[in-house]
């Protein structure tokens, strides 16, 4: 009965996840018109960080700063700096909904780096699972090349996808050494804090267009977006294999590309839909 309900919660930190995450691209995409892309990703990184400290203050033992300083460094560069600010940027170049799908590349990384450096099991299942995903991602990729001409569009979808995969393995990888928390709000916060200084120094403040909008962006990008998707996402990871988490992921750009159809009048071309077809039959 125990093992029953960790399963029923765990699946359902998990569809909580995909729905935050599928509704955050195209919330993303709307504010990186309104905000230059570093200044927005460090705002947001940075503040819900902010937010976990003020959770995580009472078990502030548990940090060990002077110890574990390292790891929070190079899981803030991997996870924030890289990850969220190549990602930040590369919206500017492609459609919301279809750079999503190429970022979702990293599943089909991870499950390569977990099997190597964690010591997940390979299965037959899972290679192909993951050749499925990777061929439906090729489709989509050639809808950034042809139709919307940005080879560095689905470059920096890539880039995003391949230093996520590595800044979940070094996370879990040393899950031992770290308080699972702590690693996410230091991740956060010097990950955020650097892509905010970052942006005051090579962005125009002046640029950002303060609106409803915009505000609204903020919010849910700090809280429901930051704050409390890291956290489900590492706990997650750190209680099942990085791989099975990674493969259901694959979910979230589908999510995506039809809210950012709906939203933002995103088209739907037939690379995408096939592509997409390919990647949900990884969970059939």
């Amino acid at each position: 009965m125990g093992n029953e309900s960790r399963k029923i919660v765990s699946y359902s930190l998990l569809a909580i996840l995909i729905v935050v995450w599928g509704a955050s691209w195209p919330i993303y995409k709307f504010a990186v018109s309104l905000m230059p892309p570093l200044l927005f990703a460090g705002v947001r990184a940075f503040f819900g960080g902010i937010i976990l400290l003020l959770i995580a203050w009472k078990n502030r033992h548990l940090l060990n700063f002077k110890k574990n300083w390292v790891y929070y460094i190079i899981s803030a560069i991997l996870n924030i700096v890289f990850y969220l600010g190549i990602q930040t940027v590369g919206l500017i170049y492609l459609p919301g909904g279809l750079f999503s799908v190429l970022v979702y590349f990293q599943p089909v990384l991870l499950g390569i780096l977990a099997w190597y450096f964690l010591k997940e099991e390979m299965t037959i299942s899972k290679i192909v699972g993951l050749i499925i995903g990777f061929i439906g991602i090729i489709f989509v990729s050639v809808d950034g090349l042809i139709i919307h001409l940005s080879a560095i569009g689905v470059i920096l979808a890539l880039a995003t996808a391949l230093s996520w995969a590595i800044g979940v393995v070094y996370v879990k990888k040393n899950r031992d050494k770290v308080n699972s928390f702590w690693m996410v709000v230091m991740q956060l916060i010097i990950g955020g804090g650097i892509l905010l200084i970052g942006g005051l120094i090579t962005e125009d403040i002046n640029q950002i267009v303060w609106n409803k909008g915009l505000i609204l962006s903020l919010i849910w990008g700090t809280t429901a977006g930051m704050a409390v998707a890291q956290v489900i996402y590492y706990k997650l990871m750190n209680e099942g294999e990085a791989s099975k988490v990674g493969a259901f992921t694959f979910l979230v750009p589908i999510l995506s590309v039809f809210i950012s159809a709906w939203f933002l009048n995103e088209s739907i071309t037939m690379n995408l839909f096939f592509g997409m077809l390919l990647v949900g039959i990884v969970f059939t």
